[in-house]
């Protein structure tokens, strides 16, 4: 393998976001936010979903991301972990009712605007670059209480002015910003992909679709928001990605698997394009969608965004007939388990060749750079007699990642990085878990919260160190 040769700026890094990290929930003022409210055990899903009216906390339940790894406090800690390892780049998230507590107010707390500097200024001591998203699956409560989260209008101007703040604030300290962490997932998530909850009744097409529309436009404003105040600044939408292969070769079924495609790129379509697809009528008039729009909104899209980055778990298999029998239930996004492929213990399907398959075609689509900003491998993981967690199976599912990374670029794909999930353990966003863990550094936490959190680095922390000093020649 060392023929590969990576270009001299690859952004080698991890990548980890606040609701399943930082904890310290209410700490320097911060106000409760949607994934606060989502607990761990059998509520976790029908809330994920949007599946009740309304949400409150409960005592007797528990609550992963009050607490998580505690980051809050123990950032510098890890950041220089993550030096050791040769980061050069750290993909991050922003909490929004850090900075916003309610969301809706015309001053930011500065103690949440103080934490994050504090934390990007101790990324660039040791010349780490930030890559920061600004809305990773947390709004703020009051925002869903208030006004019913996406689905107002109202959010535009809120979201608008938290990231004209972000960007103001953190001018020279971040350049590579991402609006929407995996804005697809709004549509098989509703609750943790955008705060929505759907009263009796309800068209849900409607309400998610009119949702989408407002966070396309909200990203299209603050891409143009984050030009404006600095010219260095560089903006990329986020998609779950994975192509969708056909069950067989029937032609219903090929049929199937684009429809299931199209229904992914959907917002990628809008924010690469700066225009709603040319298919996107039909979908709204099959679901009984009607968008309220407003002519300024159709200007404002046409500001594309810089890069298209995008999460590589797995693959998925559509049939044309997909039903609730025959789908996996291992993530929101439904589909047909792959005979050909082998599986993690949570159900998803490994299929390296399936991320040359994702990026040639996004790359196909949209002629944009690429930045892959999450992968890897949910596993058991436990510490040996020795305290030690050898973690084999994480490093072959990264090296055949990385080569079939590698084969994409010589297709001809432009690749800006490579930033691994969860390259410190963090609660697990689909189960609230920390049992499924994929760090390079593994923190002493058990899933209902108990341990020291001590981190230990991994069998393959050192593996990853000797892929980015290699840059990326050496995955022996």
């Amino acid at each position: 393998m060392s023929n590969i040769q990576f270009p001299e700026d690859f952004l080698w890094g991890g990548a980890i976001a606040a609701n399943q990290s930082e904890g310290a929930h209410l700490a320097g003022g911060k106000g409760l936010t949607t994934v606060d409210m989502i607990p761990y055990g059998e509520n976790r899903m029908p809330i994920k979903l949007g599946q009740v009216d309304k949400v409150t906390l409960s005592e007797d339940e528990f609550y992963p991301s009050h607490n998580a790894i505690d980051f809050y406090h123990r950032y510098k800690e890890d950041i220089a972990l993550l030096a050791e390892m040769g980061f050069k780049v750290f993909r991050i998230s922003i909490a929004w009712s850090r900075i916003f507590p309610k969301g809706d107010e015309l001053e930011p707390n500065q103690a949440g605007l103080d934490f994050y500097r504090d934390v990007f200024e101790e990324c660039k001591k040791y010349d780490i670059e930030p890559l920061v998203t600004l809305c990773h699956f947390d709004v703020p409560m009051h925002l869903v209480n208030e006004y019913g989260s996406w689905r107002n209008r109202k959010m535009i101007e809120f979201f608008s002015r938290y990231a004209r703040t972000c960007f103001e604030n953190y001018k020279g300290l971040v350049k590579y910003w991402l609006t929407f962490n995996e804005i697809n997932i709004l549509l098989a998530s509703p609750f943790s992909g955008a705060g929505l909850l759907f009263q009796e009744g309800e068209n849900h097409d409607q309400v998610k679709y009119q949702a989408a529309h407002h966070e396309l436009v909200a990203s299209a404003l603050v891409t143009k928001i984050a030009h404006e105040v600095d010219q260095q600044n560089q903006v990329g939408c986020m998609l779950a990605g994975g192509n969708f292969y056909p069950y067989s070769c029937k032609p219903e079924d090929v049929l199937m698997a684009m429809e299931k495609d199209r229904e992914n790129l959907f917002f990628i379509d809008v924010q690469s394009r700066g225009y709603y697809p040319s298919y996107a009528q039909k979908v709204f008039d099959n679901k009984g969608v009607v968008l309220e729009t407003q002519e300024e909104d159709f200007e404002i899209l046409k500001n594309t965004v810089d890069f298209i980055s995008f999460s590589y778990y797995a693959s998925r298999c559509a049939s044309a007939d997909m039903n609730a029998g025959n789908t996996s239930a291992a993530n929101v996004v439904k589909s047909i388990k792959n005979p050909h492929l082998p599986a993690s213990d949570w159900g998803w399907v490994i299929d390296p060749i399936g991320l040359r398959i994702t990026m040639n075609t996004l790359y196909d689509r949209y002629q944009k750079p690429l930045f892959l900003v999450e992968n890897g491998l949910g596993a058991r993981d436990t510490l040996d007699d020795n305290g030690e967690v050898n973690d084999d199976y994480r490093i072959d599912y990264l090296r055949q990642h990385i080569v079939a990374m590698h084969e994409a670029m010589e297709d001809g794909v432009p690749l800006m990085g490579y930033t691994p999930w969860g390259c410190i353990d963090l609660v697990a966003a689909s189960t609230g878990e920390m049992s499924k863990r994929y760090g390079f550094i593994y923190v002493d936490r058990d899933n209902l919260g108990n341990g020291t959190l001590n981190r230990i680095p991994k069998k393959s922390f050192h593996w990853y160190k000797k892929v980015i000093a290699s840059n990326g020649s050496d995955l022996a």
